[in-house]
């Protein structure tokens, strides 16, 4: 289970103590087992901070605590406060990214028909980027564009892993499909195709503003017999 440290204090001196995490992230590179830390500075008292880091356990961060040099920058950052700092550790019992919910939640129901609950997940002024295509789309060009792939293909996708961070999700993706229809020329084959890649989203206010787009379609027309196979 994932385990936050929450590390409270008051200081007149934050760009020294600043200057000091940046020498513990230096000093135990190789050796630390925090995976993520946030300085959060008080709207309402500027000389109020907490420190959130997170590990991957309570274990982990035991381990963390007994380096030498988080001892030693310790003694230093406690000098650094006007008191002494409060430390309250915390077991997670839910962590919820939302835009990654939605980026899942999207490949989850690609594969299905209609595209009514599939594109309210987007802004009105989406941007879609795909080098395949000769310009950026717009959400109408989106829609118009996942319509003709399905009526190519009966797919689906599959999540491979994910990753968010501040207003972006990536996605890596296995897509399978039977080609039941005309692609890019090419009559229907009945013949079942994979093909990975990988989607960079944006999000602004809860919603998929601009999309990246990037997987094997030279694989795909190998698949088909439009292109010969690689050795």
């Amino acid at each position: 289970m994932t385990f936050v440290q929450l590390i409270d204090c008051r200081t007149s001196r934050f760009d020294e103590m600043n200057r000091l995490m940046d020498m513990w992230v230096e000093q135990t590179r190789g050796k630390r087992t925090a995976t993520h830390a946030v300085v959060g500075k008080d709207l309402s008292d500027a000389s109020h901070f907490v420190e959130i880091v997170e590990f991957p356990s309570y274990e982990e961060a035991m381990r963390n605590s007994n380096l030498p040099e988080t001892e030693r920058i310790y003694r230093e950052l406690v000098a650094l406060c006007d008191g002494m700092p409060t430390f309250t550790d915390l077991d997670v019992v839910r962590d919820e990214q939302l835009n990654l919910g939605v980026a899942r939640e999207f490949f989850g129901e690609a594969g299905q028909d209609g595209t009514a609950a599939l594109f309210e997940r987007f802004a009105d002024d989406y941007v879609d980027h795909d080098p395949a295509n000769p310009r950026d789309l717009d959400l109408q060009g989106a829609r118009e564009e996942y319509e003709g792939w399905r009526q190519a293909f009966a797919f689906s996708f599959r999540v491979d892993d994910q990753l968010a961070e501040a207003d972006r999700v990536c996605t890596r993706w296995t897509w399978s499909g039977r080609q039941t229809g005309e692609f890019l020329g090419i009559p229907a084959t009945g013949q079942e195709v994979t093909m990975t890649g990988m989607t960079w989203h944006r999000f602004r206010e809860g919603k998929i503003c601009e999309g990246w787009w990037q997987y094997d379609r030279a694989g795909l027309l190998a698949q088909l017999g439009a292109v010969a196979q690689t050795p």
